[in-house]
């Protein structure tokens, strides 16, 4: 694996993403692309999300941010990249 293709990202979603299982549903979804991070509530009503590992599935945990689970309703989805730091062990919830 080349380096070049491992990247971090922080998506912070907002909308209905509060008290319908987002942050687990986030994490089971990272858990499946073997992506090491985490994902909160924020005070606002918002849930941040942030991963490291391939990009190709960082790209796909952020497809999936766009509509999140069942009950959710996603208003906008905020995306920054990063280079990978490798500093998580897995994904947790917080």
């Amino acid at each position: 694996m080349s380096i070049p293709e491992l990247a971090s990202v922080r998506i912070v979603v907002t909308g209905r993403v509060q008290g319908v299982f987002f942050r687990r549903s986030a994490a089971e979804q990272a858990r499946a692309l073997e992506l090491k991070g985490w994902a909160r509530n924020l005070s606002d009503g918002s849930v941040e999300i942030v991963g490291e590992g391939k990009r190709p599935n960082l790209e796909r945990l952020l497809a999936w941010a766009h509509h999140g689970p069942p009950l959710a309703r996603v208003e906008t989805v905020r995306v920054q990249w990063g280079a990978y730091e490798g500093k998580f062990t897995g994904f947790e919830v917080r």
